[in-house]
């Protein structure tokens, strides 16, 4: 058997660089986290009511989402799966997924800040506070449970429990889409019935959402993986009316689709396990023969 010793470095070379790429992948997952923190943390006495801070943290977040679908990709195209990226990329989720979305929530709830309009019932700063720390636990036990849970065996196909990064994605969407939501009632004025009502109310909605959420990140509620059965083609029916209505909805109400499909994804998994559950069972069917009631 021949062997060439000119060729044999260059092709070391080259599985080195493919197994630093996914790493690279991950890191950059951390930083758009890290970077979502401190642009966020911009927001203070200094720059108040000013949302544009909050929606370019939001977007790093979803930028981290973008990172952690490739670098899993790019570990398997390059056949560079190990433990060491599985425990890297567990932890750039914490801060992307966990820390950043529960420091915004912080941020766009709090009331000094007047990202959302006064209400007359508002969460306390440490009940706030309590929401957030809890959103980051609940998201780095989630992680923690993937890691001991999953194997390589495992197709990927379904979630036990509300991913972390579909979580981040549910509180990122409301700085967007109360962006928009902003330039659509500006026109009818302050004293309108929809800017009296909807984003006061969207202040206390918004920690209970992200306390939900939190929620059925460590629940055991089965949520598809979107991203793996559109990639191998096993689309029902019902997904492709899903894909059809969020695109619809994306072209009609714009960013504002944003925490709706979002919401969409989250909620509507256990609410389908809940009707599941308690619904009454069909009755049953008696069939009944001619023949045999004649005699």
């Amino acid at each position: 058997m021949s062997f060439n010793a000119s060729t044999a470095p260059r092709r070391t070379r080259r599985q080195k660089v493919f197994a630093v790429l996914p790493t690279l992948l991950t890191l950059c997952n951390a930083a758009c986290g890290f970077g979502a923190i401190t642009i966020a943390a911009k927001i203070g006495p200094e720059r108040i009511g000013d949302p544009e801070i909050l929606v370019t943290a939001a977007s790093l977040i979803f930028l981290a989402m973008l990172f952690d679908m490739l670098d899993g990709s790019a570990a398997r195209l390059t056949n560079q799966t190990s433990d060491f990226g599985a425990q890297l990329d567990s932890l750039c989720d914490a801060i992307s997924f966990g820390v950043a979305p529960g420091f915004i929530l912080l941020q766009l709830a709090n009331p000094d800040h007047q990202l959302l309009a006064k209400a007359a019932l508002t969460f306390p700063p440490r009940l706030l506070w309590a929401i957030a720390v809890l959103f980051m636990a609940c998201a780095i036990l989630r992680l923690a449970r993937f890691n001991v849970e999953s194997d390589e065996e495992d197709s990927h196909e379904f979630f036990s429990g509300l991913p972390s990064p579909a979580a981040a994605g549910v509180v990122a969407s409301f700085p967007i889409g109360i962006r928009e939501l902003n330039r659509t009632l500006s026109p009818l004025g302050p004293e309108s019935l929809l800017s009296s009502y909807l984003l006061p109310t969207l202040a206390i909605v918004l920690p209970l959402i992200t306390l939900c959420a939190a929620m059925l990140m460590v629940s055991r509620v089965r949520y598809a993986h979107v991203f793996n059965q559109m990639i191998r083609g096993r689309r029902s029916r019902i997904q492709i009316l899903q894909i059809v209505f969020a695109m619809v909805l994306v072209f009609v109400v714009r960013e504002m689709a944003l925490p709706v499909l979002f919401c969409f994804f989250a909620f509507s998994s256990p609410l389908r396990a809940l009707w599941q559950r308690y619904r009454k069972p069909a009755a049953p069917t008696v069939t009944v023969n001619p023949d045999t009631d004649a005699a």
